[in-house]
C-alpha cells in the first residue's frame, strides 16, 4: 500500500478506486469539474445526481476547508455526463501531492476526457477587480520549483510519457468557447485572462511576496489547482480552468486591508450563480 510520503500510487490501486466507483453509479461522466472554495454550486446544477460522501470512497482523502463539501456528484449537465468534486484537496491540509491529486487518475479511468478546474484567487494584476472571473491561459507551479511536482517518483506509461509537454496545458480550443459563452451571457466586462500562480499555502502571501510573484508573469494566486492539471495533462485530458478573483493582494505597506478566508467565501457566494451559468453554457458547446 502507498502512503501520503510517497510519491505515487500503483494504477492497480487508482483501478480499484475507479471500479469501486463504476459499480455504484450508472453515471459514465466524460467531464469532470473540480469545485473551488465556495464554489461547490456548480454540482447543484446537475440533474438525476447520484451523491457519494469522499469517506465512502477508497483510499480518498477527506475534505477539511470551509467551503469544501467533501462529496463526489455524478450527473447530468446540458446533455453532458459530468461528475463533480465538491471540495478539492490541498498540502496545506497535510496531504502529500500523491494524496492532492489522486482524484484526477480515477477520473481518468472512469473514462473523464475533460478536466474543468475552478478555484478561488488573490488578483495579483491592477486591473482585476474583485468578482472578475479569470479564464487560465497558463500557469505558475511554485512548489515545483523545490521538487514537488506529482509526477515525480516511478513513472507508470499507462498513463503518460515521462516527460509531458505543458506549454498547452490549457486546452485553446475550450478557452475560446468559453469567451463566446461569456460574451453570450453578458459578462465579458468582468472576464479576465491570465496566469494563475500557485503556493502551498496555508498562509497567505507577504507584500514582498506579491510583488515578486507579479514580476514573474502572475496575475493571480492562489493554493492549488496546478497538481491536478499536470496530473490530468500527463493522462492526456484536455484542461480548462478558471479563478474567481476574491481579493486584491496587499500591495502597499501603508495599507489596512487584509486578506482572509471569509472575504473569499463572501466574493464566491455573490459571483457563484455567474459562474454555474459560465460553465453550464461551455458544456453546452463542448
Amino acid at each position: 500500500m502507498s502512503s501520503d510520503n510517497e510519491c505515487s500510487y500503483t494504477y492497480e490501486e487508482y483501478k480499484e478506486t475507479a471500479d469501486w466507483l463504476l459499480d455504484h453509479t450508472t453515471k459514465r461522466p466524460k467531464v469532470a469539474i473540480i469545485c473551488g472554495s465556495g464554489l461547490g454550486g456548480l454540482a447543484e446544477l446537475l440533474e438525476n445526481k447520484t451523491v457519494i460522501p469522499y469517506e465512502r470512497i477508497p483510499r480518498f482523502p477527506q475534505s477539511t476547508v470551509p467551503g469544501h463539501a467533501g462529496q463526489l456528484v455524478f450527473g447530468e449537465l446540458n446533455g453532458k455526463q459530468c461528475v463533480c468534486m465538491q471540495g478539492r484537496f490541498h498540502f496545506y491540509e497535510g496531504y502529500g501531492i500523491a494524496k492532492v491529486t489522486y482524484p484526477v487518475r480515477v477520473f481518468h479511468l472512469l473514462g473523464v476526457k475533460t478536466l474543468i478546474v475552478t478555484n478561488a484567487a488573490g488578483g495579483l494584476n491592477p486591473d482585476f477587480k474583485v468578482g472578475d472571473i479569470m479564464l487560465i491561459k497558463d500557469h505558475i507551479n511554485m512548489p515545483g520549483f523545490a521538487g514537488q511536482n506529482p509526477l515525480c517518483g516511478h513513472n507508470d506509461d499507462r498513463f503518460g510519457v515521462r516527460f509531458p509537454c505543458m506549454s498547452d496545458a490549457y486546452d485553446k480550443g475550450v478557452f475560446q468557447l468559453a469567451q463566446e459563452t461569456a460574451e453570450e451571457q453578458g459578462c465579458s466586462s468582468f472576464l479576465q485572462q491570465g496566469v494563475y500562480c500557485n503556493l502551498g499555502g496555508p498562509s497567505f502571501e507577504t507584500i514582498a511576496e506579491c510583488k515578486m510573484l507579479q514580476s514573474l508573469g502572475a496575475d493571480a494566486v492562489g493554493m492549488s489547482t496546478v497538481p491536478e492539471v499536470i496530473v490530468a495533462r500527463h493522462c492526456g485530458l484536455r484542461v480548462f480552468g478558471l479563478s474567481l478573483i476574491t481579493n486584491k493582494a496587499v500591495m502597499d505597506y501603508s495599507s489596512e486591508d487584509r486578506a482572509n478566508h471569509e472575504e473569499v467565501l463572501q466574493t464566491t457566494t455573490k459571483r457563484a450563480l455567474v459562474l454555474q451559468r459560465l460553465v453550464s453554457g461551455l458544456l453546452a458547446k463542448i
